[in-house]
């Protein structure tokens, strides 16, 4: 009897270390499974964006967040590559075009977090002042649904133009009431606008377009948008994923002091933070 009593003691034993044992391997497994890296695909396109997705890409690595940034050639594909699924996220654009996509695509893309204002200004490689620009004057605007309202705004916000109140989504050219010196707007594709600056008497863009021709907001343009206005530059992701913890850490990431500064010291007033 003494003996099967020590059996089944022993038998006992082994039956709680390998629960022990099983329990332990689970743990691990969850710890593994919580270390393991995540990769996070942001497509985005030229300057200042691609740089502060550089410089948040070692702090988000401490996180067990591998960012891939996916720089594509026009303003079309990040917003496609995102609805498709083909990444995570994008940081290119303002609400109210996102808003245009959607409606065109029947797409659910969402803001995530607004990052700087891109300061749009009108630029003249003849004319120093917009009082200066001739009457019958070609100015080129973007020719997207979103920017011609950003670009009529701008110029009714100085009164070169005056709008009717606006009706729908965006203001078009058909709601400009007033036009004193009559000045034709020329809509062309976002990345053709830099090449308009020979071609038309003034351009609207923004500074990353015309930084590559010397051009600040500050030093050069006639007139400037400044921040009072919904086209902050803001970080993009989908309905499925916006709340996400890699999308909000990759958010935290992009409205830290160390991006703040680096806009302030390298961008001044052509790229102002948003946050």
């Amino acid at each position: 009897m003494k003996n099967i009593l020590i059996l089944i003691t022993i038998a006992l034993f082994m039956l709680a270390g390998c629960s022990q044992d099983k329990q332990g391997d689970e743990k691990k497994t969850s710890q593994d499974q919580n270390n393991e890296e995540v990769t996070l695909k942001v497509a985005s396109l030229i300057p200042p964006m691609t740089e502060i997705l550089e410089l948040v890409k070692p702090t988000l690595a401490e996180e067990g967040i591998d960012l891939e940034i996916v720089v594509l050639g026009d303003n079309v594909q990040p917003n496609s590559a995102l609805a498709n699924g083909e990444v995570d996220a994008n940081f290119f654009q303002h609400v109210p075009y996102m808003e245009e996509f959607n409606r065109n695509n029947n797409a659910e893309l969402v803001p995530v977090e607004p990052i700087y204002y891109a300061n749009y200004g009108v630029y003249a490689k003849d004319f120093s002042t917009i009082d200066e620009l001739p009457e019958g004057s070609v100015i080129a605007i973007a020719n997207d649904v979103s920017n011609i309202d950003r670009s009529l705004a701008l110029l009714a916000q100085h009164e070169v133009i005056t709008l009717q109140e606006k009706t729908g989504p965006y203001y078009t050219q058909k709601d400009i009431i007033e036009n004193p010196k009559n000045y034709t707007f020329e809509a062309v594709d976002l990345l053709m606008l830099a090449r308009m600056y020979d071609d038309a008497d003034a351009v609207v863009m923004t500074p990353a377009y015309a930084k590559p021709l010397g051009l600040t907001p500050k030093s050069d343009a006639l007139l400037t948008e400044g921040t009072d206005n919904e086209f902050a530059i803001t970080l993009i992701a989908r309905a499925d994923n916006a709340d996400s913890e890699p999308i909000q850490k990759l958010a935290e990431a992009m409205t830290s002091k160390e991006v703040r500064e680096f806009l302030e010291e390298n961008y001044d007033e052509t790229a102002i933070p948003a946050f």
